[in-house]
C-alpha cells in the first residue's frame, strides 16, 4: 500500500504541476490548461461539427457545472462558439470559432508542442508509449470504480 500510495501522490502532484506550468506555457494567448483541454477536444476531426456539453463533459470527464463556467469564459472570449443543437433544442452544440481555431492552431498548439518536449525531455519512445499504457490502464480501472460507486454520466459528479 506504500507503494501505491507514493504512485497516487506522485500523479496527484504531476496533475497539479501540469495545471501550473502547462497553463503559464499558454497564458499569453489568455489560455488555460481547461481551455486547451477544451480547444483539444473540439480541434479533433470527430468534432468538426462540434459536440453537445454532454459528450465534451464526458470526454474530458469533468462535470457539467464546471464545464459550464469555463465554456461561458471561452464564448465571451471568442474562442468557442455555444448554440442550441439542431437535432435536440435542449442540447447546446459547442463548437470551436474561426478566431478560436486560429488561437488552437497558430499560437497555442506551437507553444503546447515546446512544453511537451521539455515536460518529456530524457523519455524515448518506449517510455512515453509505456506511460501511456499504464495510465490507460488506471484510468480504466477509476472509470470501473467510479461506476461501482454509483458516479454519473458526467465524469467529476
Amino acid at each position: 500500500m506504500e507503494l501505491a500510495n507514493r504512485v497516487f501522490f506522485r500523479l496527484y502532484q504531476c496533475a497539479n504541476m501540469l495545471h501550473k506550468t502547462g497553463t503559464k506555457a499558454v497564458e499569453t494567448h489568455g489560455l488555460t490548461t481547461q481551455q486547451w483541454a477544451v480547444l483539444g477536444a473540439l480541434s479533433r476531426e470527430q468534432a468538426e461539427g462540434g459536440m453537445s456539453v454532454g459528450d465534451l463533459a464526458r470526454y474530458l470527464m469533468v462535470s457539467r457545472q464546471n464545464l459550464s463556467g469555463l465554456l461561458s469564459r471561452m464564448e465571451r472570449d471568442g474562442h468557442v462558439s455555444i448554440a442550441p443543437d439542431g437535432r435536440d433544442r435542449r442540447s447546446r452544440l459547442i463548437t470551436m470559432t474561426v478566431s478560436g481555431r486560429h488561437v488552437w492552431l497558430k499560437e497555442a498548439l506551437p507553444k503546447i508542442h515546446d512544453y511537451y518536449d521539455e515536460a518529456l525531455a530524457g523519455f524515448s519512445v518506449n517510455d512515453i508509449s509505456h506511460t501511456l499504457h499504464y495510465l490507460l490502464k488506471m484510468l480504466e480501472n477509476m472509470q470501473r470504480v467510479d461506476q461501482m460507486q454509483g458516479g454519473s454520466a458526467d465524469a467529476g459528479e
